[in-house]
């Protein structure tokens, strides 16, 4: 079954979503949720991966460090989802759009019958003009939350597996920088953007870096994999800072923004 041209997957991080000082931005949910209930009123199906339930779980609880103890991250992520969630119904409201919130943890994504009853359900959320969003369901995954090399790496790969079953044309993860460069621009000023790459080998690899930024957990790496993926599935991955969302116009509009991985049309 070929791409849904019309459908698109949005993943943003927890940088995008908090401020310096860990709490809601709200102003940059605002601006977010306004761009993708217009990209859907231009007819796009649209699909948001969405990482923060532990942050904003920690701002609400007022814990003013990341939680070390397995329980405190799982209740932090607890009372962080429902908190999100009221965010979005709320914004999204306001642009007479409905969500639904869609929880995954590995097993979802690896039974076969489990994967295609997630399939149905997006497709029929689809269809009545919802827009599903997406977490990974942080609360009961301890064997990611616990682990540094979490399955989904802050939702990036997730966001890729969850394109790929959606059938999605693109995938755009709205990143803290403005794309994939050719070394850490936070550390080397005259690092210079790559506009495009067709073909993701160790040598773009060997560029990555290392860890994302202090309120996430997903490094650029984790965003190469998640790229590497939906490209073996035919599928374009977009890299750009999500502090402008506005960037998915010039996105659907095929013009230049951030990086874009493409896809092997090969498969398709």
């Amino acid at each position: 079954m070929g791409l849904c041209n019309n459908r698109i997957v949005v993943k943003v991080g927890t940088s995008t979503l908090t401020n310096d000082a860990g709490k809601s931005d709200l102003r940059a949910i605002d601006r977010l949720v306004c761009t993708l209930a217009d990209i859907q009123n231009m007819g796009y199906e649209v699909i948001l991966v969405s990482s923060g339930a532990i942050a904003v779980g920690r701002n609400k609880l007022n814990m003013h460090e990341k939680p070390d103890s397995m329980r405190m991250k799982q209740a932090a992520a607890a009372v962080g989802q429902c908190s999100l969630m009221y965010l979005y119904d709320k914004f999204f409201g306001d642009y007479d759009k409905t969500v639904a919130q869609i929880l995954l943890n590995a097993e979802d994504i690896e039974q076969e019958e489990k994967k295609e009853n997630l399939t149905n359900t997006f497709d029929a959320l689809l269809e009545m003009g919802v827009i599903p969003i997406v977490n990974e369901n942080d609360s009961v995954s301890y064997k990611e939350i616990e682990s540094e090399d979490r399955l989904f790496g802050d939702n990036d790969m997730l966001s890729s597996v969850v394109s790929v079953l959606c059938r999605a044309k693109r995938l755009v993860i709205f990143s803290d920088i403005d794309g994939f460069y050719d070394s850490d621009p936070r550390l080397h000023p005259n690092a210079k953007l790559i506009k495009e790459i067709r073909q993701i080998d160790e040598s773009v690899y060997s560029l990555a870096g290392g860890a994302g930024s202090r309120r996430g957990t997903g490094g650029m790496r984790t965003k190469l994999q998640a790229a590497e993926l939906a490209a073996s599935q035919g599928i374009d991955t977009i890299v750009t800072n999500g502090k402008h969302p506005e960037a998915l116009y010039d996105i659907v509009n095929g013009k230049q923004a951030g990086t874009l991985f493409v896809g092997n049309k090969d498969c398709l």
